[in-house]
């Protein structure tokens, strides 16, 4: 998928495109960045001078992070670099600042995992003839909704990423969407449960329209679902679970299928949801039959995510 030019101006193109990502993901890894922006590029050297290039001129800063025996670098934009980016108006503004104690911090590993699910999804996409770029999703988008469980309350349901994908096949284009959860077994199976519970409301929710002044007469039904102002169909949710042993995800993904089986407004829902491993999504792509679906046969979904017309 080809990158539009944008600031920060007077850089090489893939400085450009790194400060793009940057913005859009806050914390990303030299690795990452490589595999995203430069795959066709066998070393990583010209990545790195562009990264560095972009150091110089104040536009990004980097961390230092331990992995599989050597440091490797992290990069976000400064506030510099994240003005420089909006100033073009190419991407949607994000009042989210990385900070080096962000980077440092507890969230470090929970993003670079979220960045990994992405690069998984472009990276296959790639090899499939698909188009899906290290742009097409966003992390923490906000949905407001209410639950009828909680009578009374303002929620907002925010999921990790929304990530969208062009699947193509026999020349039929089709334009798919996903909530993305990653999960790096630092919530309890409870907590895991409550988010699930918390996409079958938004699904339901229905906002009312507000009476006008003086008008004594009732209400009348929205006309549509909330989700429906902002996608065409449903966004199918999709669980990647990391940070443990396979036999222990495999242990986790049980429960939770438990813990949702016994949840009404799950059941009652029509929506689609799936939970697969970081590894899984990896190794097969999205498209293999990596997903367990959360209701219903336990048996992993033969390719659960291809096409068809959503509820």
């Amino acid at each position: 998928m080809p990158y539009p030019q944008s600031a920060p101006t007077g850089l090489g193109q893939i400085a450009q495109q790194a400060a793009q990502v940057l913005y859009q993901h806050r914390l990303v890894s030299t690795r990452q960045l490589h595999r995203l922006i430069t795959p066709h590029h066998t070393r990583t050297e010209y990545l790195r001078r562009q990264l560095h290039t972009l150091r110089q001129a104040g536009f990004a800063e980097a961390v230092g992070r331990r992995s599989t025996g050597q440091t490797e670098l992290l990069w976000w934009l400064t506030e510099k670099g994240a003005q420089a980016v909006e100033a073009v108006g190419l991407l949607q503004p994000r009042a989210y600042r990385m900070s080096p104690e962000a980077a440092l911090g507890p969230l470090q590993e929970h993003t670079l995992a979220v960045v990994e699910a992405g690069a998984a999804f472009v990276e296959h996409a790639g090899r499939l003839g698909h188009e899906c770029g290290p742009l097409d999703w966003s992390p923490e988008i906000a949905h407001h909704y209410r639950d009828e469980s909680r009578p009374g309350e303002e929620l907002c349901l925010i999921p990790d990423a929304v990530l969208s994908y062009v699947h193509t096949a026999a020349r039929q284009r089709t334009l798919l969407t996903f909530f993305v959860e990653v999960d790096r077994t630092q919530m309890t199976i409870a907590r895991l449960a409550q988010k699930l519970h918390a996409y079958a409301a938004y699904h339901e929710y229905a906002p009312q329209p507000q009476k006008a002044k003086g008008n004594r007469g009732p209400r009348r039904q929205a006309a549509m679902p909330a989700w429906r102002y902002r996608y065409p169909a449903f966004p199918r949710l999709l669980l990647v679970l990391t940070g443990a042993s396979e036999d222990r995800l495999a242990r986790r993904i049980a429960d939770l299928r438990s813990l949702a089986a016994s949840d009404p407004a799950l059941t009652n829902t029509r929506q689609r949801a799936g939970v697969t491993t970081l590894g899984l999504l990896q190794q097969h792509g999205p498209f293999e039959p990596v997903f367990t679906p959360i209701l219903g046969p336990s048996e992993l979904a033969d390719a659960w995510l291809r096409p068809q017309r959503d509820a």
